[in-house]
């Protein structure tokens, strides 16, 4: 887990009634592709996202927290500081071997995407996985 850089307030805020309906709990599975930087030779561009989420997260504190279920139902989310997932993964491949344009479906991306165990609900666990 990446946690905000400094300490954050523990809140809690309730969804809105457009972001609290029930067909909008679910997860969207994104892959993002960067292209290596001449700037960035000598550095683990894992561990410069990771460095730059923690900043970020100081200042988008909801992310790090949990959502919960208030009374009758309604979402919330738990300021907690708890942080978002945020998993590292290598491959040999490059990103001119998927070809041009870059659209999905993208081949392998069974692979590429990761399930993390205990995350298929929504409540209780991080809001961002990365």
């Amino acid at each position: 887990l990446v946690a905000p850089a400094k300490p954050t307030p523990y809140e809690q805020k309730l969804l809105s009634d457009i972001d609290d309906q029930a067909s909008l709990r679910f997860q969207a599975p994104v892959i993002n592709f960067y292209q290596y930087e001449l700037s960035m030779k000598g550095k683990d561009p894992a561990e410069v996202i990771r460095e730059a989420l923690a900043q970020t997260l100081v200042c988008y504190y909801p992310f790090a927290g949990r959502l919960r279920e208030g009374a009758n139902g309604k979402l919330i989310v738990d300021c907690t500081g708890e942080g978002v997932m945020f998993i590292k993964a290598d491959a040999d491949v490059t990103l001119e071997q998927f070809g041009e344009p870059l659209r999905p479906p993208f081949p392998c991306s069974d692979e590429l995407l990761y399930n993390v165990p205990g995350s298929e609900g929504m409540l209780n666990c991080p809001l961002l996985l990365i």
